[in-house]
């Protein structure tokens, strides 16, 4: 790949990449927002927790739409984040602490206030015009206007239609997101170039990579006559999902393989591809270190499996186990021999995973303990999410007005202003799935806004923070954090923890997920409850309870072998164990 083919695994194999929101990171000039001398000045939890590389949520120029998912300038920094010079302190202080930088590259689209833009949108004869996608309107029922004229049928991810009107042109563009996040049209040869050259001035400055937004998005379904066809009625009367003619495109290996070849070939740094719907075997082919062209890559199926199928998101159903060891099963083998898993519960779009699959009150511990065992005992590069090391859960949304997400708010517009919903329902929904979840300003500690600004935060602190922060979490040698502390430590020490292959054990078991990590004469075995009630692993070798217990969220007092009775093994609530056999 753009690393030399070695027999020695590379080095993003063996780390840990730690995700920061700087809007919610850390505030240092009271205005209520997190910045980059915020993030510098916090360098040293990260330090002690033992990451390797961070990634860094967008923090260019933007007008704020989409968080800075909708950039104006991918060149310059957000005032509200800092300067340049603020940014380069910051990289140098990372450097200083052996701590890689990775930058989110948004490129599917742009802000609509992008020069590129504002060009495109004046004239169908502008050089800018075809950096974007426009269509003319197409008469249904002979009525002019949304939604009667609409290119097709499809929905923008953010609710509402996926097409605006741009009456200067007389066309509509594309926006997948929100209307204010224009599609950029990856057939134009002068875009791919753009976006290779913003990549090579980020690089050029130092920075070891990118992860890169809804990158498999970029190649569209287009028709034998050029055009974005309606998507399948699945839902009628409304708008439809156009996901499956947008994601995983028949050009997108074609235009990651050239993004490898004029840019990534000259650099040792690490690509993760966000990619939403890919199928296994397309991930497996996008980054195979022979032919491929990103490293890792993030799938959505096992954070999909609590919602119900071809409803979309927001309709919940409870997680069955069993799905989820399927799933992750799956995808650890289906890239065992060539590509790399990227491991992930959280991030700045999913809601707190011991909310949603541990236990946010009694066991909120014990279960935030066991869910990073479960994913960093897995073959790939783990991710941790800001506040993930501390156990943090989802907040106690009461009303739509403590939200700031435009998914969320969109959402809720639509299903209870327009269609009637009711309100309650809808914000079970955002309690659960919303991504305001993610957040809210990191706990520091115990004081006024949990330390994290000296002013009023852009979005509310969590209230248990006075409990629940990372100054209690650094001092308390049996909490979350020294867990995930441990687990990224012994990354460094056991190879089979990166090389080792996977072994799904008692895949019918309804509440306990376990496997083993196999190299050489090495077996690693990770052995988990998601259940609060104790459970009876049946069919265990009794040699097993002579393991060296590397890690375990419960005490030990009388060692493993007092859990057992003969070939059964007691799992107390929500226990994880691994261990050396």
């Amino acid at each position: 790949m753009h690393k030399p083919l070695s027999d020695q695994p590379p080095w993003w194999h063996h780390s840990v990449v730690y995700q920061i929101y700087p809007r919610s990171f850390q505030d240092s000039n009271g205005d209520g927002i997190g910045d980059l001398p915020g993030i510098t000045a916090r360098l040293d939890h990260l330090q002690a927790l033992g990451v390797d590389v961070v990634w860094l949520s967008p923090v260019y120029a933007s007008p704020n739409d989409d968080n800075g998912y909708d950039i104006s300038d991918y060149r310059a920094i957000h005032p509200e984040f800092g300067t340049m010079a603020d940014f380069d302190t910051m990289l140098a202080a990372m450097h200083a602490r052996g701590i890689r930088l990775v930058m989110d590259l948004v490129v599917n689209h742009t802000s609509d206030e992008h020069a590129w833009f504002r060009q495109a949108r004046q004239s169908r004869d502008n050089p800018f015009h075809d950096f974007y996608i426009w269509a003319e309107p197409v008469l249904r029922d002979g009525v002019l206007g949304p939604p009667n004229d609409l290119p097709n049928n499809w929905s923008s991810f953010f609710s509402g239609p996926a097409w605006e009107w741009n009456a200067a042109t007389g066309e509509y563009f594309l926006h997948c997101f929100s209307r204010k996040q224009p599609d950029l049209n990856w057939e134009n040869p002068a875009v791919r170039r753009e976006v290779h050259a913003l990549m090579r001035f980020w690089l050029d400055k130092g920075v070891d990579g990118f992860r890169m937004d809804v990158i498999n998005l970029i190649s569209k379904h287009w028709d034998a006559q050029g055009r974005l066809p309606d998507a399948p009625v699945t839902q009628p009367g409304f708008l439809q999902s156009g996901f499956n003619l947008t994601a995983n495109g028949p050009r997108l290996l074609e235009y990651l393989r050239e993004m490898r070849s004029e840019v990534l070939d000259g650099y040792d740094c690490l690509t993760v591809g966000e990619c939403p719907g890919i199928p296994s075997d397309l991930a497996r082919e996008i980054t195979d270190a022979r032919t491929g062209a990103l490293d890792m890559v993030f799938q959505f199926e096992h954070v999909e499996l609590d919602s119900v199928p071809g409803q979309g998101k927001w309709a919940l159903k409870p997680l069955d186990l069993r799905d989820l060891k399927r799933s992750l099963a799956a995808w650890q083998h289906a890239m065992a021999d060539a590509g790399w898993n990227s491991l992930y519960f959280c991030n700045h779009d999913q809601p707190r995973v011991v909310s949603r699959y541990g236990c946010d009150g009694e066991f909120r511990v014990p279960s935030a303990k066991m869910l990073a065992t479960v994913l960093h005992g897995l073959r790939g590069t783990p991710y941790v999410y800001q506040g993930e090391e501390l156990g943090m859960v989802n907040y106690p949304f009461t009303h739509i007005d403590q939200c700031r997400d435009i998914e969320t708010l969109n959402m809720y517009a639509e299903v209870v202003h327009e269609r009637g919903a009711d309100p309650q329902v809808a914000l079970a929904s955002i309690r659960a799935k919303g991504r305001d979840n993610a957040r809210t300003p990191m706990p520091w500690d115990a004081g006024p806004n949990a330390g994290f600004s000296t002013g009023t935060p852009w979005l509310a602190v969590h209230p248990n923070h006075v409990d629940l922060n990372a100054e209690q979490a650094r001092t308390d040698g049996d909490s979350v954090f020294h867990h995930v502390r441990q687990l990224i430590a012994l990354r460094r020490t056991l190879p089979v923890l990166v090389q080792g292959r996977f072994e799904l054990l008692w895949p019918g078991h309804a509440s306990v997920f376990a496997y083993r990590r196999v190299l050489d004469d090495a077996a690693l075995w990770v052995i988990c409850s998601f259940s609060r009630e104790a459970q009876w692993l049946d069919g265990v070798d009794p040699a097993l309870a002579g393991a060296r217990v590397l890690l375990s969220n419960w005490p030990l007092a009388d060692g493993l072998a007092g859990q057992f009775d003969g070939p059964r093994l007691r799992l107390r609530p929500f226990e994880a164990l691994m261990l050396l056999h």
